[in-house]
Order: structure tokens, then sequence, then C-alpha cells
């Protein structure tokens, strides 16, 4: 029984620690989605509290797990975990029947589980929690109270740095699809379908049953293929459709034209501006890109403002910054996952992200040029992994 209870407070304790520290380096990402909590329950005041309760609850999660792990005050921390599974359970339950928002979230986006999955990994863990709860009498830490303390405030300052470290500046790791490294114009289109097919004919003569391919079919032989009696169509699936893995990330300007392609896939340098809320943006960290702009313009460098606001609010923005590159509309979810930050800063070349800067960071001009070979060597190193084997 006490290997039982050593294992099962190790497992509840790195999959808390897990949890929260894939929330703590994406504070805005954890925001985005009681955001998305909030509406769906109709709880629009809470929407302001949304960054705070986020971060809160990352903290929360990886210091419960830290405890654990570390088998700090359990006879305490065993009462906050149970009450912690128990409202959770309770949720995943609620969200599995009722389907309000597509997945929970509980492991941000390093790991996407569906409303049902993580209700089934809900109770799996409370079978555990609760084993551990009914024993909490035997869990007994070898340090004193003091140390244990001063663990648990290591533990807390630790998840604490990371989750205000990655909300002023970009996440320390980057689950996302614009990740660095990224070939995104492998993303942002879906994959098709690719088939064999197989037309099955039955010879009226002969009663021989024959199978061509749209290109073997005899069908220039007039008089054979009127020997011939369509039977069926077999197909066999060589490479399934997926959706692609960024959903409606359309860059159009003012007369609805689509420039995914000129953009996303420019061959020369190409930066991208990113706000997916002009009305929340932070106008101070824009006024140095016309100078920057203007030194890209120079070296026919490309530089693009998307956002995820309509023209009537762009063009105010525009004109208040006396802007000269060029602004397109993205839907703004679309916009979220692009960069953590608003506004942010994203280099591609070639389809693939090569740097990204959150606003507190952007760089200068200079600083761009002085990085360009490592850009280059970057780049192809990821088109050289993404090119197809021979």
């Amino acid at each position: 029984m006490k290997k039982i209870r050593l294992i099962s407070r190790i497992l509840l304790g790195f999959v808390f620690m897990f949890s929260g520290f894939v929330k703590a380096v994406d504070p805005l990402g954890s925001m985005y989605k009681f955001q998305e909590y909030f509406e769906a329950f109709h709880w629009h005041w809470m929407v302001p509290f949304a960054l705070t309760l986020g971060i809160l609850l990352c903290c929360l999660e990886f210091i419960i797990g830290f405890a654990f792990v570390f088998n700090i005050k359990l006879k305490s921390f065993s009462w906050l975990m149970m009450l912690f599974m128990l409202f959770f359970l309770g949720l995943t339950f609620y969200l599995a029947l009722k389907n309000p928002v597509s997945d929970c979230g509980c492991f941000g986006d390093a790991l996407i589980l569906t409303n049902w999955q993580t209700f089934y990994k809900n109770l799996i863990l409370i079978a555990f929690a609760l084993m551990l709860f009914g024993g909490r009498k035997y869990l007994k830490s070898r340090y004193p109270d003091v140390t244990q303390y001063g663990m648990l405030l290591i533990g807390a300052t630790l998840i604490l740095w990371v989750a205000i470290f990655s909300y002023r500046h970009l996440p320390l790791i980057d689950f996302m699809p614009w990740k660095i490294g990224s070939k995104i114009s492998q993303q942002v289109v879906p994959t098709n379908e690719i088939a064999d097919i197989t037309l099955v004919y039955k010879n009226k003569v002969t009663n021989e049953t024959l199978e061509y391919t749209t290109k073997t079919l005899p069908w220039k032989d007039s008089v054979f293929f009127k020997k011939l009696v369509f039977v069926q169509q077999k197909k066999k699936i060589l490479q399934a459709y997926k959706p692609a893995p960024i959903h409606d990330f359309m860059i159009d300007d003012a007369n609805k034209a689509n420039h995914n392609e000129a953009i996303i896939s420019n061959p020369r340098f190409q930066f991208v501006l990113v706000m997916y809320d002009i009305t929340k943006t932070q106008k101070s960290a824009l006024q140095s890109l016309n100078t920057f702009y203007e030194q890209c313009a120079k070296d026919t460098i490309g530089f693009a403002a998307l956002c995820g606001s309509d023209f009537k609010t762009i063009d105010i923005l525009r004109n208040e910054l006396q802007a000269n590159y060029e602004f397109y509309t993205v839907d703004p979810t679309a916009l979220k996952t692009v960069v953590r930050s608003n506004p942010g800063l994203v280099l591609l070349k070639n389809g693939v992200v090569l740097d990204k800067w959150a606003w507190r960071d952007f760089p200068t001009y200079e600083e761009f040029k002085s990085d360009t070979a490592s850009y280059q060597k970057l780049l192809a190193k990821v088109l050289l992994k993404s090119s197809p084997k021979k």
C-alpha cells in the first residue's frame, strides 16, 4: 500500500505540475480560454478578470503538484487536491455533456483533449486522489516545517516568474502552430485526399471481370469498349483529407482580395505586424515602425500589418500613425495564435517562421540585419527537413 501511495503521489504531482507549467508559459492563452468560458456561460462581467484568474490557476496547479512531488505539507494539500479534483470532475462532466467549449484547455495548447477525453482523464486521476486523501494520515514529510515552507516559496516564485515573463514577452515554450521554425505555408491549407481509383468492368462476351484505372481505360477502342459493362468503382485512400492546422487564416485587403500566398510564401524576408484588436493594441510600440518600414522598403523587404478589426477602425489608426505600409484583415481568433502579443511582430521567408517579438522587444533594423545569417541557416535547415524524401 505504501508503494501505491508513493506512485499515486508522484503521478498526481507531475500531472499537476505539467498542467500548471504549460499554462504558465502561455498566460495569454489561458486568458483567452477563460474568456471563452465566460462567453459560453454568459458571465460577461467576469471577462476583465480572465488574465488574473488564468495566472492564479496555473500557479495553484503547479504548487499543488510541486507539493505532492516533493512531499510537502501533504495533509493540507491533499484537501486542496481533493477539492480541486471534485470541482473539475463536475465541470468536465458538464462540458462533455453540453459541449459549450471545444476543449477544456486543461493542458493549454501543449496537449489538446476532447471534453470526453478530459472527463475520463479526471475519472482516473480522482481515483488516485481518493486513495491519497483516504490515507493522508500516513503522508509524512521528512523535512522540518521551515524547510517545507521555503521549498513552497521557491516553487511559487519559479512558476510566478515564468507566468509574468511569458506575459511580458513571449511564451518560454511556444506550442502554437506559428512557433519559430514552422513551415507555416504548409499549415494554412488542408491536406488534400489522395486516392487510387479502380474501375471494374465486365466483358459481356467472355464474362471476364476487368479492372482499369482512369488512365488505362480503353475508351478509345470503341469496338472493344462496347463489350464492357460498368460494375463498380473501387477507391483506395492513399492519403486522407486533413483540415488545415491553422483554420480560417485569410489575409484580405479592403476589396476582399486574398494575399495569403504573396505574404506568407514571400521568397524574400517578410515582416508581419499582428494586431488582433486595434482598440486594445499598445500604440506606443507602433511609433518606431514607420522608420523600420522605410528601411525595409529600401531593401525590398516585405512589411504588412494584419489586423482583426474592420477597415474603418484600421483607417483611424493608419492616419493617427501616418503609416505607409499595407494593412489587411484576418480573423482575430486566428491572429491570437500567431503571436501572443498585441501588437506582435513576425518574420517570415518562404513560408517559414524565422523569428517573433512581443511589442516590448521589437528589434531595430540594425539588429535584424545583424541576424540575417542565422535566419538563413534556420531557413535552410527547415526547408531541407520539409523537402520530400526520395
